[in-house]
């Protein structure tokens, strides 16, 4: 028998968010990991906050809603809150009922930033991932490393002559029309005045420089979970330079434990660093001429199961 399409509403309507999400649903279990660390932090958050004033919103909210954001790949506040006002998931994970109302995206961001600056969220993630829970699932043997160019919030007409170099400064405002053919620029002479820790960077030969940061990556091979992260300025070490002391907090043992990496990382002194650590480099070598000779030997090489990792690298 056919359905009616009819649109019926009633007066009142009784939801009960936690019987709508499914016993098997992922972010169950994830959400049960996350309760447990804000509970185990709740006297460090409890610090960040006065005693007297309005109320804000609650740190803990906070910190579930952040993750959903990097779970879900939302790429704003703004659409955030609009996801939570109608997703149910969303409502649940982060301890909103089905009625209550949604944050301006402006209030959500300003509590945020003083979380963060407050290194809320560092603590969380070093709290989560010391529960035994989480521990039984981290390789504390075979890590990972990679960087990511981070394009910075900053027009290139931001880029003027540093007070002090040769060149004049351009005349006009910020919407003036810039012709930057012909003209060099680095970053020891130009700085962006809109972002002035933004520096020059180019991911290869050929290609354009912007205004970016470097954003690196620490993960475990086991299950591929990230155990650290950090943001530097771009430059040509800073991959190698965030590579080490990232390794330098998990080598400390008796046993030595191995760190993956692609081609930009085949460097002599980085490789001798891990080595000094008893950190084994299983960097993939870069053989190209530009660069030279290659900092892996046989020692790495010899291995069958090296050029099938190198060719994914």
């Amino acid at each position: 028998m056919r359905g009616s399409d009819e649109r019926t509403g009633s007066l009142f309507s009784y939801v009960d968010v936690e019987t709508r999400m499914r016993k098997d649903h992922p972010l169950r279990a994830i959400r049960a990991l996350v309760d447990d660390a804000l509970v185990a932090m709740d006297g460090d958050l409890a610090a960040l906050y006065s005693g007297i004033g309005r109320p804000s919103i609650a740190p803990q909210m906070l910190l579930r809603a952040m993750l959903l954001q990097a779970f879900y790949s939302v790429r704003s506040e703004r659409q955030l809150m609009e996801r939570m006002e109608f997703d149910l998931l969303f409502r649940w994970f982060v301890g909103l009922g089905a009625d209550e109302p949604v944050w301006d995206h402006s209030t959500f961001s300003k509590n945020r930033d003083r979380l963060l600056e407050g290194a809320g969220a560092a603590r969380f993630l070093s709290t989560l991932l010391a529960q035994p829970r989480v521990k039984r699932l981290l390789s504390t043997d075979h890590f990972s490393v990679d960087g990511t160019l981070i394009q910075a919030w900053a027009s290139m007409k931001s880029v003027k002559p540093i007070a002090g170099s040769d060149e004049p400064p351009p005349a006009g405002g910020r919407t003036d029309e810039t012709d930057f053919r012909g003209e060099t620029r680095s970053n020891a002479t130009h700085a962006s005045t809109s972002d002035p820790e933004a520096r020059l960077y180019r991911k290869g030969p050929g290609m354009e420089a912007r205004l970016a940061f470097l954003g690196h990556a620490l993960m475990e091979n086991r299950c591929g979970l990230l155990i650290d992260a950090c943001l530097t300025q771009a430059n040509g070490h800073a991959e190698r330079h965030a590579a080490l002391a990232m390794i330098e907090k998990q080598a400390d043992r008796s046993c030595a434990v191995s760190l993956g990496a692609d081609k930009g990382y085949d460097a002599a002194d980085f490789v001798n660093e891990l080595r000094s650590m008893n950190v084994r480099a299983h960097v993939a070598q870069n053989l190209t001429r530009r660069f030279g000779r290659s900092a892996i030997d046989g020692r790495t090489t010899r291995h069958p199961g090296y050029v099938l990792d190198s060719d994914e690298l």
